[in-house]
């Protein structure tokens, strides 16, 4: 058993020496303390690693401080104890987050039994978290201002409880955002549950998000916990939430509403508290307008919207993103890591990745299959993406750019305009600058805004 530093909320000055000498004569460190709020300040300054509290206390009870912990984000696991337990009281205390409840008088075995299992859930979630840092399923990779921007606003809204409405393209990583947003909260450590709206059939939805009782309908052999109750004291994120049907929209908009589900065939509501995040590729305004989208409904998920740019407006991304993706591909595979070429990053740049960045890392791990040699050369990267000699495979700098805000598709326009114009003068800055209208120095400057990469020869 791994020494582990317990606080100890009791009011009874028995209870408190006799739990704190079997602690320490098992070599753990304990803090005792005789009142809630004192409890509530020890634990927001030190790192616990378990809290063990009385239920039945004068003013503040032990229920009310476990309430506190959790408002306060104390991660610690808690543990609650009575001399006058009963069910409804063990109920309340696991549904507000109680790691166990203990029945006083507590046997030593008991008690030492259950520090070892909350430092063992503590060890696989502390665990846990660095394989996810270690596999990069939870981090977001970016260098330029456009995802700076993102990021900004990311900060700015991930400790509250705020809801957030994360608009992108398919592949641009809404659900990677979603995970920052709860992993940068005080849920963090919490639930964080999922459900793609899209992929469940209609007729299941409904059950998946709030769960449905043994008998309610055919094939129904058991209890099923939904989503909402799954992440309880956590994090539920909707992704493609423009695909939900408009009868299962109105049940949502009551659960946000109230803060309490019933499960399919039940008979009385359970109160749950989570923090919802959505996502969607759609545009959720003009399905409001058409009726598609519940306008009420709208205005309780899209409080504090983020834009996700596609990969083609945020190119100065690509170099860190291939060279991470890279990284992680070789280390899961014990392949040995090869670095990219100036003009094999130059031909990523150059790609129309309308798949996004979940394209851009499918597309790097075939090119590392592939790789002869010390080095991903450009014929390497031409092979897998074709169309990469200098413009946009069948786009003309005439054609009309991506979809997008103005500023984006302005800067793509620019973007093919350039890249046609140095084709065109077989990569002569000078000249591609002359016919352009630009000063040589402000060529450069709009080709570094843009991500095009410019080797110059020595007369050029």
């Amino acid at each position: 058993m791994n020494k582990a530093h317990i606080l100890i909320v009791d009011d009874e000055a028995n209870t408190l020496a006799s739990l704190s000498r079997a602690f320490r004569l098992a070599g753990h460190e304990a803090t005792v303390c005789d009142q809630a709020p004192r409890a509530l300040e020890l634990a927001k300054s030190l790192p616990f690693d378990l809290i063990l509290s009385d239920v039945v206390m004068p003013g503040h009870d032990g229920l009310a401080l476990l309430e506190d912990l959790r408002a306060s984000g104390v991660a610690a696991p808690v543990v609650m104890m009575s001399g006058q337990a009963h069910i409804e009281m063990a109920v309340r205390a696991t549904r507000l987050g109680a790691l166990d409840f203990l029945e006083k008088p507590i046997s030593t075995d008991k008690l030492l039994l259950t520090v070892d299992n909350a430092l063992k859930l503590k060890r696989l979630e502390t665990e846990n978290r660095e394989l996810r840092r270690q596999v990069g399923t939870r981090e977001l990779v970016w260098t330029g201002e456009t995802m700076r921007r993102v990021m900004t606003q990311i900060d700015r809204v991930a400790a509250t409880d705020t809801r957030v409405c994360i608009y992108g393209e398919t592949g641009t990583g809404k659900e990677l955002v979603a995970r920052t947003l709860h992993d940068r909260s005080q849920r963090a450590g919490r639930p964080f549950v999922t459900l793609n709206c899209a992929a469940i059939p209609t007729e299941l939805i409904e059950s998946e998000l709030f769960g449905h009782e043994k008998g309610s309908f055919t094939g129904a052999a058991q209890r099923h916990t939904g989503k909402f109750e799954q992440a309880h004291r956590g994090t539920l994120f909707l992704d493609e939430i423009g695909d939900m049907p408009l009868a299962l929209q109105t049940r949502l908009l009551r659960v946000l509403e109230e803060s309490e589900v019933e499960r399919i065939g039940g008979d009385k509501p359970i109160a749950v508290d989570v923090r919802v995040l959505v996502a969607t590729h759609r545009n959720l305004d003009e399905m409001v307008e058409a009726g598609s989208f519940r306008r009420d409904l709208y205005h309780r998920v899209v409080v504090f919207p983020i834009t996700l740019p596609p990969l083609r407006s945020r190119r100065e991304d690509i170099p860190t993103l291939v060279e991470y993706f890279a990284a992680q591909i070789c280390n899961q595979n014990g392949w040995k890591i090869l670095p990219f070429t100036p003009a094999a990053m130059e031909g990523l740049q150059q790609g129309p990745w309308r798949g996004n960045v979940r394209e851009l890392r499918n597309v790097v791990e075939r090119i590392l299959l592939l790789a002869d040699g010390m080095a991903v050369d450009r014929d390497t990267v031409e092979m897998v993406l074709p169309g990469t000699e200098g413009e946009f495979v069948g786009v003309s700098p005439n054609a009309t750019a991506a979809a997008g805000p103005l500023a984006s598709r302005v800067a793509e326009f620019e973007r093919m305009t350039l890249l046609s114009e140095l084709k065109r003068n077989h990569h002569h800055i000078t000249n591609t600058a002359k016919s352009l209208g630009l000063e040589r120095s402000h060529f450069y400057k709009k080709c570094q805004q843009l991500g095009i990469s410019l080797q110059a020869g020595p007369n050029q």
